[in-house]
């Protein structure tokens, strides 16, 4: 496995690099989603293609008074995680930013609502360094989960309006067996606050139930979904809304591709999922 820690070199590397190159843009602490996303990735390189992973805490995307200083970064094991899943490239850089940066990306229309809205900048982070990742590792086709299913809309605007030539793929939630989805934040869990995450899934499978069952109204879809939430100990409610999973427009009423969304707070660590409904 080749690493990389400078723009300079991530430049060199793809002047030589022949055959696809297939990218996880990940922020580290690499976990058995990470995995798959790199599994998902190696398929679409192929054995002769590249699969490379980049790791970065980028700080644009965290605002004021969140976990940028904390956030995990087991640098040893992210980079022994990377070699044993086959990854070929490490892209590990120790600068991404200029320190008079003035120019920015930024998504105006996705990233208003959901996470935007409590999150303000944190897309505009998000498209900037992955606008720079793209400049500056060219890779064919990048691989995002859907976890991050804003994030992921996000991205797939921004490369459609800046005619990025880059292959968006998608991978479907990892879960635990409880049904938490997998994200670098769930080590901040208390034992107790574990015991308690799993709520959200169990609120979308019960609205996506009873909107199976003939439920469409999203007022009630989401007030039994807070029911399920609630009581789960130390959460606080960030949002739930069920959206158009196109152009993630709050609906009123369900119909064909409606997502359910959430954000929790358990405890202090700020959890995010979805599901699709219809």
């Amino acid at each position: 496995m080749k690493i990389i820690e400078s723009t300079d070199a991530a430049h060199a590397h793809v002047r030589r690099r022949t055959g696809k190159s297939v990218l996880v843009p990940t922020m580290g602490a690499l976990h058995r989603g990470h995995l798959e996303l790199i599994r998902v990735a190696r398929e679409h390189a192929g054995n002769a293609g590249e699969v490379a992973v980049s790791i970065f805490v980028n700080p644009l995307q965290f605002e004021p008074g969140s976990d940028f200083e904390k956030y995990p970064r087991p640098e040893s094991a992210d980079e022994k995680f990377c070699e044993d899943a086959g990854v070929n490239l490490l892209f590990r850089p120790r600068q991404m930013y200029f320190d008079d940066r003035s120019v920015y990306v930024e998504e105006t229309r996705l990233s208003a609502g959901l996470c935007g809205a409590s999150r303000p900048g944190h897309f505009q982070g998000v498209c900037t360094v992955v606008a720079k990742l793209f400049n500056l590792l060219a890779p064919a086709a990048t691989v995002f989960g859907e976890k991050d299913y804003q994030q992921l809309a996000v991205i797939r605007r921004m490369v459609r309006d800046l005619n990025f030539p880059i292959e968006i793929i998608g991978v479907p939630t990892v879960r635990e067996a409880d049904g938490l989805a997998l994200s670098s934040r769930n080590q901040y869990l208390s034992a107790d606050e574990r015991a308690a995450a799993p709520a959200l899934y169990q609120a979308m499978l019960r609205v996506k139930e009873l909107a199976a069952g003939g439920e469409n109204s999203v007022s009630k879809l989401i007030d039994v979904a807070k029911e399920v939430v609630s009581p789960a100990k130390r959460a606080r409610i960030d949002y739930i809304t069920i959206v158009d999973a196109e152009n993630l427009e709050p609906l009123e009423n369900l119909r064909p591709n409606a997502l359910i969304a959430l954000a929790v707070f358990v405890g202090e660590t700020r959890l995010i999922d979805n599901l699709r409904l219809t």
